[in-house]
């Protein structure tokens, strides 16, 4: 499966790892990227040290491509980066921040540079910062989200009709089908999170993990907007959010509330009454914990079916 992406970072199949905070170590980014996609270290739950072993246990796991998820948003950038650079990482996501701060730099040391967006807006600005490609998240994804609530299947189109440069999806993907719908609409690749949260390779809790497979329809929403917005499961504190909201809060308040590490209680140490849960809209889909690799098998095979009934469709449809 050649194209754009493929190319661009030298793997076999143009699925992406989303680097999730918490969830994203290097035995999921090494899984992924031994699958035939690209596995993200996520660096933004990573003191500079610890995201250098990550790295160092990724290159030891996997001979193939792997990256380094970056939110700016996060203390530390220089050490982190210079972390990225010192142990030959040679492909960085940014994202929650401006990218021109980083891109010159990362591709100085010739190191392949995305930059996450959720809107056209900033999609213009990373093109512009010189990124070698976007990744167009909609308003469905899981975590940190844009303020634009734009949903990625508006955005994939909108954006695509303004740039060049290669586009990948992500937001409401976790199947075959919505690698098909994303790759129609103007995709050359997508990003996956929800989905491989739950798998074994997963750094995440068990016990989140299980909250992922209970999630149905309407069970997450964005919220936290003040600070920065985040889906989320609604559980015990996303209630308390909902309380305090209710009273018209300052945004000191709001911080006081969310505090410290809501993010490591949740997702990495299991407490699912006073975390924070994040996770995408598609955890409907989700209904059991899998491999990575079984995982792959099966978005790669609904894709191509869903590929043979699109030419069956246009084939008929068109005589």
């Amino acid at each position: 499966m050649k194209n754009k992406i493929t190319q661009l970072f030298k793997i076999k199949y143009p699925i992406i790892q989303g680097g999730m905070i918490w969830v994203s170590g290097w035995k999921l980014a090494s899984a992924v990227s031994n699958a035939g996609g690209l596995g993200l270290i996520g660096a933004g739950s990573m003191y500079p040290e610890v995201l250098r072993e990550h790295i160092q246990k990724c290159k030891k796991a996997t001979q193939k491509p792997f990256g380094v998820n970056v939110p700016m948003l996060y203390p530390e950038m220089d050490k982190i980066m210079d972390v990225i650079v010192e142990e030959g990482v040679k492909i960085v996501f940014t994202s929650a921040g401006n990218p021109k701060t980083w891109t010159a730099w990362l591709k100085e040391k010739e190191i392949t540079v995305v930059h996450v967006v959720s809107s056209v807006k900033f999609a213009l600005k990373a093109a512009a910062a010189g990124v070698d490609a976007i990744v167009c998240e909609g308003f469905e994804a899981g975590g940190h989200n844009g303020r634009e609530e734009t949903t990625t299947f508006a955005l994939i189109p909108m954006v695509k009709k303004e740039l060049q440069i290669p586009i990948i999806a992500a937001g409401g993907i976790a199947t075959g089908k919505g690698m098909m719908a994303a790759m129609v609409l103007g995709a050359d690749g997508i990003q996956i999170g929800s989905r491989f949260a739950a798998t074994v390779e997963s750094a995440a809790h068990e016990n989140f993990k299980q909250s992922i497979l209970k999630v149905k329809d309407g069970d997450t929403k964005l919220t936290l907007k003040e600070l920065a917005p985040v889906r989320l499961i609604k559980n015990e504190f996303y209630n308390q959010i909902e309380a305090l909201y209710l009273q018209h809060p300052t945004r000191d308040q709001i911080k006081e509330l969310l505090g410290r590490a809501r993010a490591k209680k949740g997702i990495f140490e299991g407490d699912l009454v006073n975390g924070e849960l994040e996770i995408g809209q598609i955890a409907g889909l989700i209904d059991e914990v899998k491999p990575v690799n079984r995982v792959f098998e099966e978005i790669l095979e609904e894709f191509q079916e869903s590929k043979t009934l699109v030419n069956r469709f246009s084939s008929s449809f068109f005589k």
